[in-house]
């Protein structure tokens, strides 16, 4: 059974829940960044996790 991929149409509905910004998605770390909002969301099993408590802090 292959792991689900995140479909990158989905990016067309999706915004940053902090900043309501677009994102961009980071194939290679399976994230999905806002860089106004400094931060990534991770894509667990094709699924964005955009919740605050799970994003990482950029530099």
């Amino acid at each position: 059974m292959s792991e689900a991929v995140f479909d990158p149409k989905m990016l067309e509905a999706l915004v940053c829940p902090m900043t309501q910004d677009t994102l961009v998605y980071d194939a290679e770390k399976q994230e999905l960044v806002s860089k106004k909002g400094k931060v990534a969301f991770p894509i667990r099993n094709g699924i964005p996790v955009m919740l605050m408590d799970e994003a990482r802090a950029l530099e």
